[in-house]
């Protein structure tokens, strides 16, 4: 990369629950990168919607509302005007809040330069559903990574279970069939594997060989 150009950018899109955002994170501090969680953004708009009594069908407001959010990732935890969130984002009920306001264009030209603005010397990492299609298209190295609907189902009911929320399996699997079938036919933005994506289907595969790999395709990009 020249001094010129703009900051790399590795952009890893998935489905829910398919490990991306933890292969992300560990991708981007083995090269020192920033990180950015896209899903998180919209959590917290759908996240601000519910506090704010706003109508999740009201672009307008939705729109508004995500531009005055403030918006804080500091040692791990996320903020919100001014309140830790970690928790409350991570909650089935947000996570379905989010797929379906991230349905909304004008909500997603909202978010569309604030997930801009975290690219930044030396890189970024950015995961998602569709960073390399639309947030970032000039990124040198796009990976799709997804895994079996069951191997993802268990991997959410896991997580789950550590929080101490009850979960049944069959549930779990329904519930993201919904969410890729949402995500997958919404019109702006569908989530889909596009040809100039790697694609890496991580349902064998332990986490540290995700990244491995990843890490492998990225040096070939960029000695290349």
């Amino acid at each position: 990369m020249s001094r010129d150009s703009h900051p790399p950018v590795i952009a890893i899109d998935g489905p829910s629950a398919s490990g991306k955002g933890t292969v992300a994170a560990q991708v981007a501090r083995a090269l020192g990168f920033h990180y950015l969680d896209s899903g998180a953004l919209y959590r917290l708009a759908a996240l601000a919607a519910q506090k704010a009594g706003v109508d999740p069908d009201d672009e307008a407001a939705l729109a508004a509302l995500a531009g005055r959010m403030r918006i804080e990732f500091r040692e791990g935890a996320t903020w919100l005007d001014g309140a830790d969130v970690t928790a409350a984002l991570r909650s089935e009920e947000v996570g379905t809040a989010a797929s379906r306001v991230a349905a909304k264009p004008r909500l997603r030209d909202a978010l569309l330069a604030r997930q801009r603005g975290f690219r930044a010397p030396p890189g970024l990492v950015a995961d998602g559903r569709d960073m390399g299609s639309v947030v970032f298209p000039d990124a040198p190295l796009k990976v799709f990574l997804t895994a079996g609907v069951d191997t993802r189902a268990e991997r959410r009911y896991k997580q789950l279970m550590e929080k101490g929320m009850y979960a049944k399996i069959g549930d779990v699997v329904e519930e993201l069939r919904r969410r890729d079938e949402r995500d997958s036919s919404r019109p702006v933005a569908p989530l889909k594997h596009y040809p100039d994506a790697i694609f890496l289907d991580t349902t064998g595969l332990s986490v540290e060989e995700a990244v491995g790999r990843i890490l492998g395709w990225w040096r070939e990009r960029s000695q290349g």
